[in-house]
């Protein structure tokens, strides 16, 4: 792999360019890439001599990124991206990341599953996580863009880019408080909701969408008490009585310390679940564990 373009632009100089812009300044970029911050300004300021472009503005010593800089690092980044899976398969051909290994997944999976696969890995192995957060197309991004060594997230994904294992399979359910009327019912219906409060996830979502729809379709319109805009902020509401919630089944059940009570809804989804990585990329004994430890986690809630 070339190193240095015909320009002198090194690759090191755009990644620590690159790491400026995300983390927001020099001092925190120093941090993150484990090095001084003199050498980050020194590689900054042979960036600007090289590309003969202004980077950055100079104010109260600070960098404030300007125009050309952010057009640059769209311009770069597809490339550097690239070159981070490629070092991210050479250190675990290596073996180099043994120590350590970062995972994105769905907060809400951090209720029981996740933990519960951590601790079983750490009983044997040492390894160290990082836990990265977000929507599932974000989640997808970590993993892309070598940001998480494995994700954790529902099909469809692009298996041109991924490889995984399967987790588990869930189906829509009923949220609701210990003791409620829907307790009776083996299977909760939209008519069986008429009249309840919803927490219902934000219009932008499909779920949401699904939900509503199975309601408008009989000609009932829903109440919708709250909405909120990630899985995981519903049980707070439900477990305080403020409504019902129709989630799936897998979630439902990473909130078994809440004493709540759920039951199959129909119409309903399916959902696959899955524990994904690089396609192609190589693992390592320690992300192979994970990766077992996790889909044990998942079945078994």
């Amino acid at each position: 792999m070339v190193g240095k373009a015909t320009t002198g632009v090194t690759i090191r100089q755009l990644q620590i360019f690159r790491e400026v812009l995300r983390a927001g300044s020099e001092r925190h970029a120093a941090k993150t890439l484990k090095i001084t911050q003199p050498a980050v300004s020194q590689q900054i300021r042979q960036l600007e001599l090289e590309t003969d472009l202004t980077l950055f503005a100079r104010e109260n010593n600070r960098l404030v990124p300007t125009d050309r800089a952010w057009d640059l690092l769209h311009s770069v980044d597809g490339a550097l991206q690239s070159v981070d899976r490629i070092q991210k398969s050479i250190a675990a051909i290596r073996n180099e990341e043994a120590d350590s290994l970062s995972l994105a997944a769905p907060g809400v999976f951090c209720l029981n599953a996740i933990p519960r696969a951590i601790q079983a890995v750490r009983k044997n192995n040492h390894l160290s996580f990082q836990i990265r957060s977000g929507s599932y197309q974000q989640i997808a991004e970590h993993v892309l863009n070598g940001r998480a060594d494995l994700g954790v997230s529902r099909l469809p994904l692009d298996e041109r880019a991924f490889d995984w294992a399967p987790a588990a399979t869930a189906r829509n359910v009923c949220l609701f408080p210990a003791g409620h009327r829907l307790a009776a019912k083996e299977v909760i219906t939209p008519e069986d909701i008429v009249g309840e409060p919803l927490v219902d996830i934000e219009p932008q979502f499909a779920a949401h969408q699904m939900n509503i729809n199975a309601l408008r379709y009989r000609g009932m319109e829903p109440d919708l008490a709250v909405e909120y805009d990630a899985n995981g902020h519903d049980v707070g509401f439900v477990a305080a009585g403020v409504g019902i919630s129709i989630i799936n089944s897998l979630i439902a059940r990473e909130y078994r310390q809440f004493g709540l009570e759920f039951r199959p809804f129909e119409p309903g989804a399916v959902y696959h679940y899955v524990v994904f990585w690089q396609r192609g990329r190589q693992l390592t004994a320690g992300m192979r564990q994970t990766v077992d430890e996790l889909v044990g986690a998942f079945t078994a809630t």
